[in-house]
């Protein structure tokens, strides 16, 4: 199956046919399992579907890839870093967003642009991604769905991240506006060093080279103690 033999609707139709799969197996519950997931659940998708794990505030690795995000990047992709998805200017942002789905938890939905380069025409994609709940019941995973519309060229394709948007669970929900880990509600832009103060700065080297070496002391190993009472040829 080729992107280029879908209509132009298709991606859209793919990324919905994602999320109506993922809302049927909530039954009761806000999020479902990452047990649940089936392949046959999402066979039109299955290609362009991709699980994550959450590694650390903001980060997460590739459990799981379809063939599509394995073309777009060039190589397999299971146990990279998520963030290997975007350029780095957008790094933060891919983050920030990525870790609002799982402390939300939350839906994520994304709009990606890489720009033409030499064998590599340009390109914009749509993300999806959907919280899930491991084996010990936390949210530290998640379903994904990434569709790239126009020819990959030479492998790999890293995007910017133009447009986000997070959608609650449930229909008129609340939801968490993605921010920097540890820095609620702040911008990175606006941080700046902490000064140090007069007892905290390093203290400025008033000697030189030379002096420095004059510190040295040669100091002489023993020698080994010559065995006695041997015969000499």
């Amino acid at each position: 199956m080729h992107l280029a033999d879908f209509s132009p609707t298709q991606p859209a139709r793919i990324l919905g046919d994602v999320h109506a799969y993922w809302d049927s197996l909530r039954g009761s519950r806000a999020v479902p399992a990452r047990s649940d997931i089936q392949p046959q659940g999402i066979r039109r998708a299955l290609d362009y579907a991709f699980i994550l794990e959450r590694i650390a505030p903001g980060a997460a690795r590739f459990r799981l890839a379809g063939q599509h995000l394995i073309d777009l990047m060039g190589m397999e992709v299971r146990g990279m870093a998520f963030c290997s998805l975007a350029n780095p200017s957008s790094r933060g942002r891919l983050s920030d967003v990525l870790e609002s789905v799982f402390r939300a938890p939350q839906l994520a939905q994304m709009t990606l642009h890489a720009k033409a380069d030499y064998a590599r025409p340009e390109l914009s994609a749509r993300m999806l991604l959907l919280p899930l709940t491991s084996d010990l019941g936390d949210v530290t995973r998640a379903l994904g769905c990434i569709i790239a519309e126009g020819q990959v060229g030479i492998a790999p394709r890293r995007f910017d991240l133009t447009q986000d948007e997070v959608m609650p669970i449930l229909k008129g929900g609340k939801t968490l506006a993605p921010s920097p880990s540890g820095f609620e509600g702040g911008d990175r832009r606006g941080l700046k060093p902490l000064p140090l103060t007069t007892g905290e700065r390093p203290a400025r080297r008033t000697d030189s080279p030379e002096s420095r070496r004059a510190l040295f002391k040669v100091i002489a190993l023993p020698q080994a103690a010559q065995p006695t009472g041997t015969n000499q040829s």
